[in-house]
């Protein structure tokens, strides 16, 4: 099951952004070689680049360089690439089938992942690493039904009940 922007906004809120130009994607998807699955895209056109509850920062690729996803993925897969960091994840970061696409991180330290499929009848995955620990999580859900139980404050590696105990909120980063 993929969960649509409807359930993620009947718990986030009305999205403010909006964007509805393809060619950000288009540009991005280009330079990496991939094409980014629809729920994430659609999930950040609707919000941009924003805050989660505190903790969860999406970022989209039009916005200016302090918050674009262009400039964190090539950031952070320079970073997970370096031999001393490799160690920590299940697969390589990167673009091919298998690896991992960094796509979002949180202030608690966790970088969040979309596991490239290995084939075109396969999903997408999400992986979770703990930044302050040697440990991954593979959840075998799409990236709108992880979103969707992270904002339920399900376990999802990421855990919102600590920091939005009043349900979830978002807002834009500054």
């Amino acid at each position: 099951m993929v969960a649509t922007l409807a359930e993620i906004q009947a718990l986030l809120g009305e999205p403010r952004f909006n964007w509805s130009d393809p060619a950000p994607w288009i540009e991005l998807e280009r330079e990496f070689g991939i094409e980014f699955p629809a729920d994430f895209r659609e999930i950040v056109d609707a919000y941009g680049s924003i805050k989660v509850n505190g903790q969860l920062h999406l970022k989209h690729p039009a916005v200016h360089l302090l918050h674009d996803l262009g400039t964190m993925i090539r950031e952070d897969l320079e970073l997970w690439r370096g031999e001393d960091m490799a160690e920590f994840l299940p697969s390589p970061v990167g673009a091919n089938p298998g690896e991992l696409m960094p796509v979002a991180t949180a202030t608690t330290g966790e970088a969040i992942f979309l596991r490239v499929p290995d084939g075109p009848s396969s999903s997408w995955r999400v992986v979770v690493q703990e930044f302050d620990s040697p440990a991954w999580y593979l959840h075998e859900m799409t990236f709108s039904d992880w979103l969707l139980a992270y904002l339920r404050g399900e376990d999802v590696t990421l855990c919102s009940r600590n920091w939005a105990p009043d349900g979830p909120f978002w807002e834009f980063l500054p």
